[in-house]
């Protein structure tokens, strides 16, 4: 992967066969990332870029400031995210030995944990029913897209990664999960499992894994700009 410094901006610089240019930025740190035609020169890329600076600082800027913001401490009066919509948290104490999450009203977040819970404890509890929800939303999303891209799955998991919303084993015939996909947009999920379920047809992301997308996720170019950054036509 080649390096490309504009401004004293280091970005990500990757010449494919594709017909449209791709800039983005990514967190938790504003990294930037472009792919172009492969038969872009490097002074039409680096002119793109600049047209583009104020965007990219725009972006990088909003990262920072999320980075700026106090830890998330798990007590009533945060905002929590669930399939792309905003709640508010509302802890409360109890002394059952369940604990666990209820959305109320479509606008608390419950969160139910024992008294005198650690900051650790009561972010436990909410990462593991973000956890068992999504894993209830990933089989009917499998089986309705199984027949449809012509594909099995042999196994499939949740899990907690820092710079993919999911990847995949071919070998093996099983994909992975970004845990955080809880809190987006369903549609995000869904454009996941259709990206992941398209690499055991195609490894690469070239042409032909495009061509496979186009087909079977028109729109999946907007729901990826939605959860990576924008994409220029």
């Amino acid at each position: 992967m080649a390096k490309l410094i504009v401004n004293d901006i280091e970005i990500e610089l990757i010449k494919k066969d594709i017909k449209n240019i791709h800039l983005s930025v990514h967190p938790p740190n504003g990294r930037v990332r472009i792919s172009v035609p492969k038969k872009m020169d490097d002074e039409a890329i680096r002119l793109f870029v600049i047209s583009k600076l104020s965007w990219i600082k725009k972006q990088r800027s909003k990262f920072e400031k999320q980075e700026r913001q106090p830890e998330r401490e798990f007590v009533s009066g945060e905002s929590h995210y669930f399939l792309g919509k905003r709640y508010l948290l509302n802890v409360i104490y109890t002394n059952k030995e369940k604990q666990g999450v209820k959305i109320c009203n479509n606008t608390y977040m419950d969160l139910f944990v024992k008294e005198g819970s650690t900051r650790e404890q009561r972010q436990k509890v909410l990462k593991e029913w973000y956890r068992q929800e999504l894993k209830s939303l990933i089989p009917p999303l499998i089986e309705k897209w199984e027949p449809i891209i012509e594909v099995h799955v042999k196994s499939w998991g949740v899990k907690s990664m820092k710079t993919k919303w999911g990847s995949c084993n071919i070998n093996a015939g099983r994909i992975w999960v970004n845990l955080e996909l809880a809190k987006k947009n369903p549609a995000c999920l869904e454009y996941i499992i259709v990206h992941e379920m398209v690499h055991l047809l195609e490894r690469l992301h070239n042409k032909h894994f495009i061509s496979y997308m186009d087909k079977f996720l028109p729109n999946w170019r907007s729901i990826k700009a939605e959860l990576n950054g924008l994409i220029f036509e």
